[in-house]
């Protein structure tokens, strides 16, 4: 795979991270959002990479952005190093998850410590206000209207669906987007999942209807079309919600945590809502600079 060439005064390249899916539409909606971030920063380089079930893969991307060779003596292969584990981070790696998991923590970090350039991992998209703005876009498009009337607010809810982890964080993190909706939307809004946590959103949906909310919209909070999605969906008692896909609030979202990884937030502009620090206390509290591995020296 041929190396990107680059110079010691580009800025960080942003590798947006894709989970993988077998479904053919994630990789198109995947490749439109990372587009329409490229038309938002034409400077920065972004590419793509999957933890797994597509490709490119996420070490191979990481590969494209190291150095174009390594021959040389032994103290030259040394001092290349050395200067490497001091430059400036070479990539800055974006989830395209929602909140703090298993690979936010383990996988990524893993797979950039391993990788031949210096690279950040930069926190989850969620919660923040700007994926509220996406998800309400997505609601609205598939029909939702917030009640006006009393009557019609007491029999409504949103169920707020997610990919799910064993890990409390993601949990939190799930329940605090969904009380971030909760306040844009009007009525409750339940968090529910499509795997490894509970409950399932056919059980929030029968669980709204034994308290009398019958007019229940599901809120899919998923980056592009896939088994979880799709599955999520088909429990919808009236309403689904298109994944978020190449809205607009989700691109500048992935900007803002590229900018956030390097320390300044720039991209949301003076019109951001948000007053720093807020509504990212559940996420952990500072992105990781991972370092090449250090070239080993065979004994004599």
């Amino acid at each position: 795979m041929t190396p990107l060439t680059r110079t010691p005064h580009d800025p960080p390249a942003l590798v947006l991270v894709a989970h993988g899916s077998r479904d053919p539409r994630a990789r198109v909606t995947v490749d439109a959002l990372m587009e329409r971030v490229r038309r938002l920063r034409p400077a920065l380089t972004v590419r793509l990479g999957h933890i797994e079930l597509n490709e490119p893969l996420l070490p191979d991307t990481l590969a494209r952005l190291g150095p174009t060779g390594t021959t040389g003596t032994t103290a030259e292969t040394e001092a290349r190093t050395a200067a490497e584990a001091e430059a400036p981070a070479a990539a800055v790696l974006v989830p395209l998850l929602f909140s703090p998991g298993h690979h936010v923590k383990h996988d990524i970090p893993e797979t950039a410590a391993s990788a031949p350039v210096r690279a950040r991992v930069a926190a989850p998209l969620g919660p923040h206000p700007l994926l509220v703005d996406a998800l309400c876009a997505r609601l609205a498009e598939a029909g939702w209207r917030t009640p006006r009337d009393e009557a019609t607010r007491r029999v409504s809810a949103v169920v707020l669906a997610a990919a799910g982890s064993r890990d409390p964080d993601s949990a939190a993190g799930t329940r605090r987007t969904a009380r971030l909706l909760a306040e844009r939307v009007g009525v409750p809004v339940v968090p529910a999942y499509a795997s490894a946590a509970a409950p399932t959103v056919e059980a929030a949906v029968r669980a709204l209807a034994e308290r009398g909310r019958h007019r229940v919209a599901v809120a899919s909070c998923f980056t592009a079309p896939g088994r979880f999605a799709t599955e999520c969906a088909k429990a919808a008692p009236w309403i689904a919600a298109a994944p978020l896909g190449d809205h607009p609030a989700l691109a500048r979202l992935v900007l803002h945590r590229y900018d956030q990884a390097l320390g300044h937030d720039h991209a949301l502009g003076h019109d951001h809502h948000q007053a720093p620090g807020q509504d990212d206390a559940l996420l952990p509290g500072h992105p990781l600079t991972i370092r090449p591995p250090r070239t080993l020296t065979p004994a004599a």
